[in-house]
């Protein structure tokens, strides 16, 4: 079976990265290294390649050097049941990194993430289009982490908790 797998272009920091990444989901491991051998196009010895796995999705890290960047065309989104996954992923992978608004950051590596519940994605597709605009216009307003308790507030037409 086809598989789709992620490669990731880090300057020198892919294994670093990987173990981050790693000790954020809580749920991964590294496959594979590779290090740079003899008239290839890194420093000899330097890791080259990281083969890794967060909750069953394979990627690869690539130390290519300083030419390419990461940049918002390009995002990871984590569907969190709850304010507290929310919370756990917002708060460890901006730490480093910089904040977004509507649940984007970038980490300290520049991958941007989407920290988002999965109670938004029912908001936004009910049937009801003024509490998917009063949802819309919460999520908007959000100038960072998502505030599961605000969304739900504004969905449903109540005040919003202080």
């Amino acid at each position: 079976m086809q598989k789709i797998i992620p490669n990731l272009w880090f300057d020198t920091q892919a294994e670093e990265a990987a173990n981050f990444y790693i000790s954020v989901f809580g749920e991964g491991r590294v496959k594979e290294i590779t290090h740079y051998g003899p008239d290839m196009p890194g420093p000899e010895g330097q890791v080259m390649t990281v083969e890794f796995e967060l909750r069953g999705q394979e990627f690869v890290g690539i130390n290519g050097g300083p030419e390419f960047r990461f940049t918002e065309a390009v995002s990871f989104e984590i569907r969190c049941r709850d304010q507290a996954e929310v919370d756990h992923f917002w708060d460890a992978l901006v730490e480093g990194g910089e904040p977004g608004p509507c649940g984007w950051l970038k980490d300290r590596y520049g991958l941007s993430w989407q920290v988002v519940p999965e109670e938004w994605y029912a908001m936004a597709t009910d049937p009801d289009p003024e509490k998917v605009r009063r949802a819309m216009k919460a999520m908007l307003a959000t100038q960072g982490k998502f505030d599961v308790a605000t969304l739900r507030a504004a969905f449903e037409g109540a005040e919003q908790p202080a």
